[in-house]
């Protein structure tokens, strides 16, 4: 190999290793050969812009939280002016007999929950936004309900009237007088131990499985001719049903023995139905005159003297 080629260099071999230098990946920027200053290249302007944009975003983000802070501390000033908290020296003051909590025009608000163990009075009018439950007695001087209403049980010891129409799906007890304005509807079976009604109207069937008890006041009454010298009468009942007991007395005529007048009168003339009760008034042409203030119990025949004779009587109106 000759060693005088052009270009060729032969470098002797170096007995300790050295670390080869790193290569400089940055291109270096070429030299104008004045004084002039360098020209950036490309890659350094875009690194440039991206930091600007970078701290324009931070700025832009620093400033957002600062105005969440702000406009939270605000909130929270103006909540503060609504309402506030009880002091424990406040809470202190309510230990006496009576104590005042601001007046009318201000509200407190008590976000937790609250036990009273004393007696609550309210002295206008209270409004519950949620449901009420009491665990106890409640006791209303009176109650209005607006709107429906479903009660489980309703047990009432003094008097409940209703104006309108109700509708009892359960059990209803009631211990004292109930009183009816209006119509009363019940789905079920209606059970009392003594029901007092001024006025009945039944649309359907009326079914009766025990006796029927009839009072009332005892009608008074009118001796007739029939009953003769010495006779008397008497009668034992009511406007609705009863007995009358006739006992002739001498020479009795033909004609009416008794007339039994109403304790109430009927607003139509009723219907009378008498039935003798006894041998001797089955021997009678009975028959009777009928009116809205009483009945009277005639013969067309001759009774015969000193003779009992009984006789029923239905009245229906």
């Amino acid at each position: 190999m000759d060693d005088n080629i052009p270009g060729s260099v032969i470098e002797p071999l170096e007995t300790t290793s050295q670390p080869e230098p790193t290569p400089n990946l940055q291109p270096a920027e070429p030299s104008t050969g004045s004084g002039s200053p360098k020209k950036k290249s490309w890659r350094r302007r875009l690194k440039e812009f991206s930091n600007l944009y970078f701290i324009i975003f931070a700025l832009v983000f620093l400033l957002a939280i600062a105005g969440t802070v702000v406009q939270l501390t605000w909130n929270r000033n103006q909540a503060a002016k609504k309402s506030s908290s009880l002091t424990s020296e406040q809470l202190a003051q309510l230990q006496g007999n009576t104590t005042l909590v601001g007046d009318s025009k201000q509200t407190l608000d008590i976000q937790g929950n609250t036990i009273l163990e004393g007696q609550l009075l309210v002295r206008k009018d209270a409004e519950i936004a949620g449901s009420i439950k009491v665990g106890g007695g409640l006791s209303l001087s009176s109650i209005t309900v607006g709107e429906q209403s479903n009660v489980g049980q309703l047990q009432v010891n003094g008097i409940l009237s209703v104006s309108g129409d109700t509708t009892f799906s359960g059990q209803l007890s009631v211990q004292k007088n109930l009183n009816v304005s209006g119509s009363g509807t019940f789905g079920g079976n209606l059970t009392a131990a003594k029901l007092t009604i001024t006025s009945l109207q039944i649309n359907g069937d009326f079914q009766i499985n025990r006796h029927i008890t009839l009072g009332g006041s005892i009608p008074s009454k009118s001796n007739g001719s029939a009953l003769g010298s010495g006779g008397t009468a008497s009668v034992n009942g009511a406007d609705t049903a009863g007995t009358v007991t006739i006992n002739t007395g001498s020479s009795p005529p033909a004609g009416c023995f008794v007339t039994i007048n109403f304790a109430a009168k009927f607003n139509v003339t009723p219907h009378v139905v008498i039935s003798p009760s006894n041998s001797s008034s089955a021997g009678l042409n009975y028959y009777t005159n009928r009116s809205t203030s009483s009945f009277s119990i005639c013969t067309t025949n001759t009774p015969s003297a000193s003779t009992t004779y009984l006789f029923d009587y239905i009245i229906i109106g």
